[in-house]
């Protein structure tokens, strides 16, 4: 008998994940840093809100200083830029049979294999919209793709068995033998993301613009024409088109991409990304440097200019410090 999924971070993708699969009776036991969530959670459950299902759950939480026991699966679901400092906390407690999933956004598996060993990790691509509201809290705004795969692209058991226990939180989750693929096709899509950071105006409305559109594509054929020269074919979900952002594409092929974008952010009652909810909400660091700063130094070895990534990585650090206003200027600026 295995022992409970250890999901190390409770927060938007942790906190709903693990809930759902408590809730659907599996055994699961949450880490968080935050002392507070901890707290609330062991006190009175962990509650998830929003359109799709509300509900509370009873599932046992732990700091990283209180955690005890060694785990054959474990979740982590920390911000990008927290991966090394998590994975080498949850190090002691991987039993020496078990792996590592990265439930994050960027080139995580990686970071976790000069660790655990890239042959303990698993890869997951994942899209759905969820926030962090308060201690015990969670928003589960609107759903989206979530993939799984062995990094080396191989059907195993231990990936069938994961793929099976996750579809108690999205029946309709996958499993691929091409996770890079979709790794390098959120990492096209969150750039996006991180301009639409730059304003106060939702991810869809951002879409949406036309005054927008030159821009996003300009910043999306950055990422692919990486992609492209590391001969990774990046692939789509929920309106992203990587073909429509591929280096020499036409504006009205990414512009269409945009609108199906914006039509799949309509439907979830989560508005903005995290990377805005951070600047104007917490007011912390954003995952920046983890997601796009791979990206702008692989271009770089490569010989690839990408201006736009690094004067975008330039302005969230700006907003970070103080040093800069969030709003629509900052997304004309960086188009000039």
């Amino acid at each position: 008998m295995s022992t409970p999924l250890l999901i190390w971070g409770a927060g938007a993708i942790g906190g709903t994940v693990g809930a759902y699969l408590a809730h659907a009776g599996q055994a699961v036991q949450l880490v968080d840093i935050e002392a507070t969530h901890v707290e609330a959670i062991n006190a009175d459950g962990l509650r998830i809100e929003g359109p799709i299902r509300d509900f509370g759950v009873r599932v046992p939480a732990a700091t990283p200083q209180t955690l005890t026991g060694q785990y054959d699966r474990i979740l982590l679901c920390v911000k990008a830029h927290h991966t090394e400092a998590a994975t080498r906390a949850l190090l002691p407690h991987l039993a020496s049979a078990g792996y590592v999933a990265s439930f994050q956004n960027g080139l995580n598996e990686y970071v976790i294999g000069n660790i655990v060993g890239l042959d303990r990790v698993i890869g997951a691509f994942i899209n759905f919209g969820a926030d962090y509201m308060a201690p015990g809290r969670i928003l589960y705004g609107g759903r989206g793709a979530c993939v799984l795969g062995e990094m080396d692209g191989a059907r195993t058991a231990r990936l069938n068995a994961l793929h099976d226990a996750i579809l108690s939180f999205d029946p309709d989750a996958i499993t691929t033998d091409d996770i890079a693929g979709y790794l390098w096709g959120k990492l096209g899509y969150g750039a996006l993301l991180f301009a639409t950071a730059l304003t106060n105006d939702s991810i869809a409305d951002v879409f949406a613009d036309p005054a927008a559109s030159p821009v996003l594509a300009a910043v999306g054929r950055e990422v692919m024409a990486v992609a492209a020269a590391l001969r990774v074919t990046p692939r789509g979900f929920n309106g992203f088109d990587p073909a429509a952002f591929a280096p020499g594409g036409d504006g009205a092929a990414a512009a269409r991409s945009l609108l199906a974008m914006e039509a799949h952010n309509r439907k979830s009652a989560k508005s903005h990304s995290g990377i805005w909810r951070d600047l104007a909400v917490r007011r912390r660091q954003t995952e920046v440097d983890a997601q796009l700063g791979p990206v702008i130094a692989e271009a770089a070895r490569l010989g690839i200019a990408t201006p736009l990534l690094a004067r975008m990585q330039a302005m969230i650090h700006g907003i970070e410090l103080g040093r800069r206003a969030l709003g629509r200027a900052n997304l004309l600026e960086l188009a000039a």
